[in-house]
């Protein structure tokens, strides 16, 4: 497996991982700017909007067939969010050149089947197509609305809310209800005109084909991309809380507590020294089924229904998410902190570091495994510079000592408790 990078013109790069471990290739184009309130929403629907229908074809059953013409690859569109940014992505998983049945190019023709979406989309009248951003938009609406079904998640979302308050970072990346019902074709197309020449691009692919070859199709296909842009992405680190701890409580119709917890790693984020460490750490404390979380706190102590940690490795944050009965809300709190304190004093054996140090390497050659998180892995480094990538990552993980885990620990500061908890009477 071997990384290429190229930069193609000012904001605009291309990577390749170039490999015969698939009988797959994954191409994908992303788009990124700075997460906003006022533009958050725009550029979650323009994905949904492009994928309705282009130009050459129409309408999604028109797009789906030419796709499957392809040896029945698959074409996708979707926005994330890395740290501040929001990223608006096209993507198509397709069969390697060496396993089609006449010997016949499937990398070109993908990559022109993805530059007629993102870049000849269905028009009316000069803009999007009225129906499409009107149906899509209520679509959009509903999947933001729907979040506070999945309590769990909804408890983190509101605790990054609360924690990150006037940060860009807890702007939610699918933007507002209101205002993706009440989008406009005009209002959209002009997101979409400024998406087009303000955001820093980001080609990525990952199959058997070269790089020279990659890079010949990525221009042909996406020539309207190849100029040079300022496209600044950057993220707002806060390596301590900004005051003592907030504790934030919302009531809800609901018959188990959750309890989301956050801290603030110490600046500690993927492109640091410390982050191997902060690794081992967190499936240490409880990102991992070896974890002291879930161990003591849901298996001995039986104080959750579930516990685990989880790190945003570029937004520099810990995040603790447990179910609780109600009446043992104060118990488990003061039980998932206590457990923190043990790895900070060193209150851990060999066979829980060697573990944790296994657990993460285990998973992070996993993602070796996979187009789709590899491609997510790549992306994320290109967008904030990380050196540490793959094998290297994993060797760095198996090499971190006890000493450096107790000192990223005590990096670790508690920043926001949030709570939901169920409606009384």
């Amino acid at each position: 497996m071997q990384q290429h990078w190229k930069r193609l013109a000012d904001g605009v790069e291309l990577a390749v991982t170039q490999t015969d471990k698939f009988k797959t290739g994954l191409l994908s184009v992303t788009l990124t700017v700075p997460l906003g309130a006022g533009t958050a929403t725009a550029g979650a629907l323009i994905p949904e909007v492009l994928y309705r229908g282009s130009g050459r074809y129409p309408d999604m059953e028109k797009l789906s067939s030419a796709a499957d013409a392809l040896y029945g690859a698959s074409l996708s569109t979707g926005v994330r969010q890395r740290g501040e940014s929001q990223c608006v992505s096209v993507l198509c998983g397709f069969i390697d050149d060496r396993y089609a049945l006449d010997g016949s190019a499937v990398l070109e023709p993908a990559a022109a089947l993805m530059g007629e979406a993102l870049l000849n989309p269905a028009v009316q009248n000069g803009m999007f197509r009225r129906d499409y951003v009107e149906s899509e938009g209520a679509n959009l609406a509903d999947r933001i609305q729907a979040r506070i079904n999945d309590k769990r998640s909804w408890a983190i979302f509101r605790l990054i809310q609360e924690m990150c308050a006037g940060e860009a970072y807890a702007v939610d990346k699918l933007g507002d209800a209101d205002e993706a019902r009440a989008m406009t074709p005009d209002r959209l197309w002009a997101a979409y005109r400024s998406l087009l020449s303000e955001a820093k691009v980001t080609f990525y692919y990952g199959g058997g084909a070269a790089p020279e070859r990659v890079e010949d199709a990525v221009r042909r296909s996406f020539a309207p991309l190849l100029t040079g842009r300022a496209a600044p992405v950057d993220c707002r680190v806060e390596a301590e809380p900004r005051g003592p701890v907030r504790r934030v409580a919302d009531s809800m119709d609901v018959t188990q507590g959750k309890l989301a917890i956050g801290f603030r790693t110490g600046g500690i984020t993927m492109g640091s020294g410390d982050f191997p460490a902060l690794l081992v750490c967190n499936a240490l404390y409880g990102g991992s089924a070896n974890s002291k979380l879930f161990v003591n706190v849901r298996e001995k102590m039986s104080l959750c229904y579930y516990a685990s940690s989880m790190l945003d490795k570029v937004k520099g944050l810990m995040v603790v998410s447990s179910g609780v009965e109600f009446s043992q809300f104060d118990r488990a709190q003061e039980a998932i902190l206590a457990q923190l304190e043990a790895v900070r004093r060193g209150d851990f054996t060999s066979d829980e570091l060697t573990a944790a140090a296994r657990t993460t390497a285990n998973n992070l050659r996993g993602r070796l495994d996979s187009q789709g998180l590899l491609e997510d892995d790549q992306l994320s480094r290109l967008l904030f510079h990380s050196e540490q990538e793959g094998e290297d990552l994993i060797r760095a993980v198996e090499l971190v000592k006890a000493d450096q885990v107790v000192e990223t620990a005590q990096k670790l500061k508690l920043d926001t408790v949030y709570r939901l908890t169920g409606k009384e009477g």
